[in-house]
């Protein structure tokens, strides 16, 4: 069992990747409506055989947490203090600007949409204190709302 969920809570939309650990690979990352984290979590769980949950412990985290109560195996808080802000760094860490693009402002190359699952990312780094490589079939850039 090494695979697992870091979630990055919201109000509105919140983000999630799923993990697998002794890969230090990300198998799968989205931003989703908050109203449907608990189905998507749920049948995530009847695929892969998920081992624990790392939640970050801002917004709305308690009561995903209370969603959550079917996952019977760890749920852990983290502290997810200023992962939003981080996230437009790590944004162009896996996306790094080349060319004339330089000269464009880098703000306009982030698709706020996909701070949330990044942040997650992040919440999940902190937590193992390392970075993990995404997996090639993922495509950051079109992650769903």
């Amino acid at each position: 069992m090494s695979k697992l969920i870091s979630i990055d809570p919201g109000k509105s939309k919140s983000g999630l990747v799923l993990a697998d650990i002794n890969k230090k690979k990300i198998c799968e990352a989205i931003v989703l409506k908050s109203e449907l984290l608990e189905d998507y979590v749920k049948n995530l769980n009847t695929v892969e055989e998920i081992s624990k949950i790392i939640i970050g412990n801002g917004t709305t985290s308690k009561e995903i947490r209370k969603k959550l109560d079917f996952f019977k195996k760890e749920i852990i808080f983290v502290e997810e203090k200023n992962t939003t802000y981080r996230s437009k760094a790590r944004y162009f860490e896996l996306f790094p600007i080349s060319g004339l693009k330089f000269l464009i402002p880098r703000e306009i190359f982030i698709l706020n949409k996909n701070l949330d699952a990044i942040s997650a990312l992040i919440i999940l780094e902190d937590y193992y204190k390392m970075n993990f490589k995404l997996n090639q079939t993922i495509d950051l850039k079109t992650w769903l709302k």
